[in-house]
């Protein structure tokens, strides 16, 4: 194996139909989801905007304590139930102003599924697993090149928003198991029952409980659930990949982390950011580290 590689990958979400990064400063974030625009913060944005008027339909407030609070104000009239938006004209998912200031999807992780898709080609329905997987955007984005997917969350509204956006996709035939599990538990029982995966995407939180009042703390629980992980690759696999969000981590650590334990299966392990294109400047907004192995 080639071991860590020495470079510092970015991966660049650009601008596009389905979301647009318009412009960034003064710890916040004015952007586009399709016809819609939004003011979110963002405490990475610690320069000074370019525009002078952010006209937004809705802009979120974070509230005093530190433990994600606030509320949304709307300026213009916003779907409660949400609308719809596509991805890469293939995935038709709803997009939402949640309580937690997300929007349903996470439109930087858009090159990871790019990534991903291009390792799993010309593979015949490679067997994937998406864990922590949400809303299922990524679940469908690699459903659609054929893999067959395991998509597991502990959340039941998410996974029962994940299955509308397959319907919303025309989807619903695809061979997709819906899982509302534990992912660390999960995953124990699939190395217990000798399962093995050809590509495995894991955006664990930085904190979170399971269904049954499992407590996930990243710092903690992550080192075991890659452990567990590595024993569901093989020298077949093609490809893992490794999110985390809004942790005083280092994407170095991490692929320290991924090192340690796929060091013995061939290819590589890089690790880097995930950053969003500003489309006023050009200028980078980073938005998340990651870790990933794969077959060269």
């Amino acid at each position: 194996m080639n071991g860590l590689s020495p470079n510092f990958v970015t991966l660049i979400s650009e601008p596009r139909t389905d979301y647009t990064l318009i412009d960034s400063g003064a710890g916040r974030k004015y952007e586009r989801y399709g016809d819609k625009s939004f003011i979110r913060p963002e405490p990475q944005a610690m320069w000074q905007p370019a525009l002078s008027d952010w006209d937004a339909d809705a802009e979120f407030i974070p509230g005093s304590d530190d433990e994600g609070g606030g509320r949304w104000y709307n300026h213009r009239p916003v779907p409660t139930d949400g609308w719809p938006l596509c991805w890469n004209d293939e995935v038709t998912f709803n997009a939402q102003c949640t309580p937690f200031r997300h929007l349903g999807f996470f439109p930087d992780m858009d090159p990871v599924w790019r990534w991903m898709r291009g390792k799993l080609t010309g593979l015949a329905e490679p067997d994937a697993m998406n864990l922590f997987g949400y809303t299922g955007v990524g679940t469908l984005a690699l459903s659609a090149v054929g893999a067959k997917m395991v998509h597991v969350d502990a959340s039941k509204k998410s996974v029962a928003q994940a299955r509308v956006n397959a319907e919303m996709s025309g989807m619903t035939d695809r061979p997709v198991r819906w899982i509302i599990d534990d992912a660390a538990k999960f995953a124990a029982r699939e190395v217990r029952r000798e399962r093995r995966y050809d590509a495995i995407l894991l955006d664990p939180p930085k904190y979170g409980r399971g269904p049954d009042g499992e407590i996930w703390r990243l710092e903690e629980d992550l080192p075991p659930l890659i452990a567990d992980c590595r024993r569901l690759i093989d020298a077949n696999s093609r490809c893992l990949f490794l999110t985390v969000y809004a942790v005083r981590m280092s994407a170095m650590a991490l692929g320290a982390l991924l090192k340690s334990h796929f060091g013995d299966l061939p290819g590589r392990v890089e690790f880097g950011e995930l950053a969003v294109r500003e489309q006023t400047r050009g200028l980078l907004l980073p938005t998340a580290i990651f870790a990933r192995w794969s077959q060269d």
